[in-house]
C-alpha cells in the first residue's frame, strides 16, 4: 500500500498519495520553450508541472466528502541561453514516464524585474509578467479564463512598468510589470510543441500609484501616467487600455 500524506487547508482535510518519481529524462515528444528576453529585465523560473491519471490521490471537499483527483509534480526546469543571444531555451519532455505515466500538464514562465534600485531604496519586487499555457483541461494554477489557441504559440504582449505605494497597513513600495492580462496570461494550448514569448516592455512610460492613507469609504489609489494625467481605476491597477493609448499617441506625435 502506497504511504499517506494528510494535509490541513482551508477547504477541509486532504489525503495525497505519494507515487513514484519522475523519470529525469524520456525520449519522445518535447515543447521547446522560448523566451526572449529584454534587456532591462530577467527571465522568471521555469516551473512544469506534470499530472498522473495513474497514481491518483484522495481529497475532502469542505463538506467532509471524499473525491478523486490526478496525481500531480512540479519540478524546476533549467533553461539554456541561445549562443550570444537574450534567448532563453527550456525543452520539456511531454511523457516523463514511470510507473505513474506522468505526463505534461502546464507550464509556468515569464519576466521580472531582476533589482529595484533604479525605483530607490526598499522597493521590493512585486507582481506580473507571469504566463501560464496549459496543455490540458485540467484544474490548473492561475486565475481568470484562457485564451484557447489551435497548433503551436507565439506570444507577443506588451509591457509597463508600474510602481505601487501603499500606507494602510504599514508601508510598502514596489515594481510591477503591467500587460493586457495581469498578473498572469494564461493560454489553453492542447497541441502546442513550440512556445515562442517575445514580452516588449516600454520601459518609457511608468505609471505610479499612490494609496490612501487612511482607511475611508470612497478612497481609492491614484494612479499617474506619464503623459501627466492622473485617474482611479476600478481594478485596483493601472488601466492597459490607457498605457497603449498614451503610448501610441506619443508615438505619432514623435513620427511627425
Amino acid at each position: 500500500m502506497l504511504p499517506v500524506l494528510f494535509l490541513c487547508s482551508t477547504l477541509g482535510l486532504e489525503v495525497s498519495a505519494k507515487g513514484d518519481e519522475i523519470l529525469p529524462y524520456v525520449e519522445g515528444e518535447k515543447v521547446i520553450l522560448r523566451v526572449k528576453v529584454p534587456s532591462e529585465l530577467a527571465a522568471r523560473e521555469v516551473e512544469a508541472l506534470y499530472r498522473s491519471i495513474v497514481c491518483t490521490s484522495v481529497a475532502y471537499d469542505m463538506y467532509g466528502d471524499p473525491y478523486k483527483r490526478d496525481g500531480y509534480r512540479q519540478l524546476d526546469v533549467k533553461s539554456v541561453r541561445e549562443g550570444d543571444t537574450n534567448v532563453l531555451r527550456t525543452e520539456l519532455p511531454v511523457d516523463r514516464g514511470g510507473r505513474c505515466r506522468w505526463r505534461l500538464s502546464n507550464v509556468t514562465f515569464g519576466i521580472r524585474y531582476e533589482e529595484t534600485s533604479q525605483f530607490g531604496k526598499s522597493v521590493a519586487h512585486g507582481e506580473g509578467g507571469g504566463v501560464i499555457v496549459l496543455f490540458d483541461e485540467s484544474n490548473s494554477p492561475g486565475s481568470g479564463s484562457a485564451i484557447k489557441v489551435e497548433g503551436d504559440l507565439d506570444i507577443r504582449s506588451d509591457y509597463y512598468p508600474w510602481l505601487n505605494e501603499r500606507f494602510i497597513g504599514g508601508y510598502s513600495k514596489d515594481a510591477n510589470l503591467v500587460t493586457s492580462r495581469s498578473p498572469y496570461i494564461r493560454y489553453l494550448a492542447l497541441t502546442a510543441r513550440r512556445v515562442n514569448f517575445e514580452p516588449v516592455f516600454h520601459s518609457g512610460y511608468l505609471v505610479r500609484s499612490v494609496g490612501p492613507k487612511i482607511q475611508r469609504k470612497g478612497d481609492f489609489a491614484i494612479f499617474h501616467y506619464s503623459d501627466g494625467s492622473s485617474s482611479t481605476e476600478g481594478w485596483g491597477e493601472p488601466s492597459f487600455r490607457k498605457l497603449q493609448a498614451i503610448r501610441k499617441a506619443a508615438e505619432l506625435e514623435s513620427a511627425k
